[in-house]
């Protein structure tokens, strides 16, 4: 047994925590006023209507509605809110599935003639093992 105690290792527990940067709501969801939408360094999304915007950069929704995120002429990506009253909500905006009213006439087949199978020719018979024999009796002779 040891008779020291172990020391740890001062080179360990250093790392930093993380930022849980991103983007939080995404296009398409809906968001209320005072949401976070994107946590970011720097403006790598752009705020665009009803969208503010934090010191840190970060994107915040101003009014109740959908995200919704595009890129302008100048190749920046900007985010939007658009109010519930004007924004199409997802299920509505889907055609609705069309139930046909008559359903398709199967066709049956008719019933195919037997057709009588042509006997198989019968088969090779396998080739003896003899070489394993012979190997064998030449041993034996050449024993005696």
């Amino acid at each position: 047994m040891a008779h020291k105690k172990g020391a740890g290792s001062s080179r360990n527990g250093r790392e930093s925590h993380s930022k849980r940067l991103g983007i939080k709501i995404f296009g398409g969801q809906p968001a209320i006023a005072g949401n976070i939408i994107v946590r970011q360094r720097g403006t790598k999304h752009n705020p665009g209507l009803n969208v503010g915007i934090g010191k840190d950069h970060t994107l915040f929704a101003l009014i109740a509605g959908n995200v919704v995120f595009k890129k302008k002429a100048d190749n920046r990506s900007y985010v939007s809110v658009i109010p519930f009253e004007v924004a199409p909500v997802a299920e509505d905006a889907a055609p609705a599935p069309t139930v046909k009213a008559e359903a398709k006439a199967v066709k049956v087949a008719a019933p195919v003639a037997e057709v009588e199978v042509a006997e198989e020719a019968p088969k090779a018979k396998k080739a003896p093992k003899a070489k394993k024999e012979e190997a064998a009796d030449t041993e034996e002779a050449a024993a005696e």
